[in-house]
């Protein structure tokens, strides 16, 4: 599961772009317990979700022309640069070219299979996010594609991420690992083939939750929907995966065993 050890192609830092920011606050506040904390005045109302004072998200207005409400999954590289040149060479999109962002470079893609991520180069201070894989932070991170296999390959060329496929009901599940370190402890998420009917080639979070049904409970209280209601997987959890009142999918997942 993730830490907050960062190396190159991590998953290290999380936000959603929201047409109603206000909103947005409101509900993640309702269902996890989140407390927004501006970045200031300057950042054009950019901020971070925060559990016990440890940042563990991000929000921003949706500005990007086009685009709908969603998660973007940063993934920590040691050259932003680098990355975009091999995303455009291996079919990907620039979508946003490598800028500063204080001491940090980030930049934002898209896969050939339509895909969104974002990468994130850190300068003086290490960067992310400061907690992860416990009760209403980040968990794992899941891309779901029509050619699961083409996707590893793809990403395996920017981040030199390795692959296990195991058995999960109804399909092939690849669970991914950074390039270095034992497989299974660096172990953060996983491909699954898109469904038909699907939402769309995405990256998907889950956050880790003490109780998947309480978690359902408050999604629909505070104006959420419920794409797939919580169901037990083995050897894995209790899966839910929902969407946000502007409709920014994401998951929640109460581990089995549970994580120490």
């Amino acid at each position: 599961m993730l830490g907050t050890d960062f190396t190159h192609g991590s998953p290290c830092w999380i936000d959603l772009g929201s047409p109603d920011t206000e909103r947005a606050t409101a509900f993640y506040g309702g269902v996890f317990g989140w407390r927004f904390v501006s970045a200031g005045p300057e950042a054009g109302g950019y901020g971070f979700f925060q559990k016990d004072g440890s940042t563990v998200a991000a929000l921003g207005r949706l500005t990007e022309e086009g685009a709908s409400t969603a998660w973007t999954v940063y993934f920590r590289t040691d050259d932003a640069q680098a990355t975009a040149e091999a995303v455009e060479r291996d079919g990907g999109t620039v979508r946003v070219a490598p800028m500063n962002m204080g001491e940090a470079r980030m930049a934002q893609f898209t896969d050939p299979q339509g895909a969104r991520f974002a990468v994130l180069q850190p300068g003086g201070t290490p960067g992310g996010l400061e907690r992860t894989s416990e009760d209403d932070t980040l968990l794992w991170v899941e891309l779901h594609v029509p050619d699961p296999v083409a996707g590893i390959g793809f990403y395996r060329g920017l981040f030199g991420w390795r692959s296990e496929e195991m058995q999960a009901p109804g399909m092939r599940y690849r669970v991914l690992s950074l390039r270095d370190g034992d497989q299974q402890a660096t172990s953060f998420g996983g491909v699954a083939p898109l469904q038909d009917g699907g939402l769309g080639a995405r990256w998907v979070p889950y956050f880790a939750v003490a109780d998947a049904d309480d978690v359902v409970r408050k999604t629909q209280e505070n104006g959420g929907s419920v794409l797939m209601p919580a169901s037990d997987v083995p050897d894995v959890g209790r899966i839910a995966w929902l969407a946000d009142t502007s409709g920014a999918v994401f998951a929640v997942l109460k581990p089995n065993p549970r994580q120490a």
